[in-house]
């Protein structure tokens, strides 16, 4: 290895020099599973999209997303040799769920309207539900100490990303509009950031909470929430601050003893009630004319200004798109990863606003709901709302089957972490990406492995 590092160095060449190293991570993807996926989890907060610095058009992460396809490549291999996950894996319910989704999302390739747009859409979800998923929670099982180790290998760097999104943000001011560019190239934008770091506190506070740890190790899960409090007030990122305040009202109603069928049933009601009445809250909504602004009292109250504020105006757009898009096509869609291709056609001059393009260059439906629909038509949105079911009883039965108050509690930030992101899908959607994906994917297989757990618990023998 030296002699090849020094021929690199001699020869001008200086990728020669990265070589000893992807030599000692392809050998660790074969000999010690549980560190490649350390160090592809460590990465991820710091992976760089390199066609942002126009090196190449190809959007992949790096270099996070090539890891992660020969990882996906590697577990077909085994798979194929015999090497098959654990079967109570394989059949637990949310496993189904999402396996379901994943096989209708292949399908739907086979009449979109960009077959290697949604073939590279299908291969990705594949890449990241494989590792984020499937390999975590067989880590998972195979020890417990694997379970704050996760959480670790994504606070640490995410935590460097947030000191340097602050240094940077604090030589502008701490304004607003520098607030949604600051934490690139990590980060795409202000959205995204908060997004991941509004599903990083639950768990972290869960686990400054644990009563067997060092008061160290208290203290540094302590400080690590307060930084990614810190750091969500100043993304400016009003979905975040939104999908944790539902968390966290969510979190009492738990307390109380809520169910999750009750839940479930005022939803519907509240539901039917908004479509009954929309027109009388669209009307109210339009009175308000606060925009985003740097005062963040004012910042909030911009969040239900749909007569003025751009963002909110343009979601309104391409959530208009994708209806439209879901009743030209309303069983199998347009293909997975094409809503940005086609829904130019679809906008109305009523709707469209000053940040409105017709260039695919910025963003997709908004919407982790109305983008499976106009992409994957009503059985794409039905996999994501059967996802988000699934995910709640979950979390609900975790609460009564835990004896373990340590890992109830850990159960308990996992799923409010993971709540966050589906309310925040409500106006944004990233599981497309790494940053989003290690964390939702990384969180349910948690929860599943935690469930598992349980039944095997309840299934040994108790001695008398």
């Amino acid at each position: 290895m030296t002699a090849i590092a020094l021929a690199g160095w001699w020869l001008d060449v200086p990728h020669v020099l990265a070589l000893p190293l992807v030599l000692a991570v392809v050998w660790m993807a074969f000999a010690r599973m549980d560190g490649y996926l350390s160090v592809v989890l460590f990465l991820v907060p710091l992976s760089v999209n390199l066609s942002e610095f126009g090196l190449t058009s190809i959007g992949w992460y790096m270099p996070t997303e090539p890891m992660l396809f020969a990882l996906l490549l590697l577990f077909v291999a085994r798979w194929l040799s015999g090497e098959a996950p654990d079967r109570d894996l394989l059949q637990h319910p949310v496993t189904w769920v999402i396996g379901l989704g994943f096989l209708w999302m292949g399908l739907t390739i086979l009449p979109s309207s960009h077959p290697i747009v949604s073939l590279k859409a299908w291969v990705a979800r594949g890449w990241f539900v494989v590792s984020f998923y499937v390999l975590l929670a067989t880590w998972f099982r195979d020890s417990d100490r694997s379970h704050a180790r996760f959480l670790g290998l994504l606070l640490v760097p995410l935590s460097v990303v947030i000191l340097y999104t602050m240094i940077r943000h604090a030589g502008y001011g701490f304004e607003k509009a520098a607030g949604h560019w600051v934490m690139k190239p990590f980060f795409k934008d202000h959205t995204s950031y908060g997004a991941v770091l509004a599903m990083m506190i639950p768990p972290s506070l869960a686990m400054a909470w644990r009563s067997q740890q060092s008061s160290l190790s208290r203290v540094l899960w302590a400080m690590g929430v307060g930084w990614l409090v810190l750091g969500t007030v100043f993304s400016f990122t009003r979905a975040a601050w939104v999908s944790l305040a539902v968390a966290g009202a969510l979190w009492v109603l738990m307390a109380l003893g809520a169910r999750f069928k009750t839940l479930l049933a005022t939803g519907l009601v509240g539901l039917m009630v908004v479509g009954l009445s929309w027109d009388a809250l669209v009307i109210q909504l339009e009175r308000n004319k606060q925009d985003s602004s740097d005062d963040l009292a004012q910042h909030v109250e911009s969040i239900s200004n749909v007569s003025s504020d751009a963002s909110n105006l343009e979601r309104l757009n391409r959530w208009s798109c994708a209806w439209a898009m879901f009743q030209e096509r309303p069983l199998w869609g347009w293909g997975p990863g094409t809503y940005q291709f086609e829904y130019a056609p679809f906008q109305t001059s009523d709707l469209r606003t000053v940040i409105s393009t017709n260039n695919a260059d910025l963003g997709n439906a908004h919407s982790e709901y109305l983008g499976p629909l106009a992409e994957q038509g009503v059985l794409g949105l039905a996999g994501v709302l059967a996802l988000l079911l699934a995910t709640c009883h979950l979390g609900f039965k975790l609460q009564r089957t835990l004896h373990d108050p340590e890992k109830k509690r850990l159960a308990m930030g996992l799923f409010l972490g993971l709540i966050t992101y589906f309310v925040h899908g409500v106006l944004n959607n990233y599981l497309d990406t790494d940053k989003a994906s290690a964390p939702f994917w990384g969180f349910l297989a948690l929860l599943v492995v935690l469930d598992l757990g349980a039944k095997g618990d309840q299934e040994r023998p108790q001695l008398t």
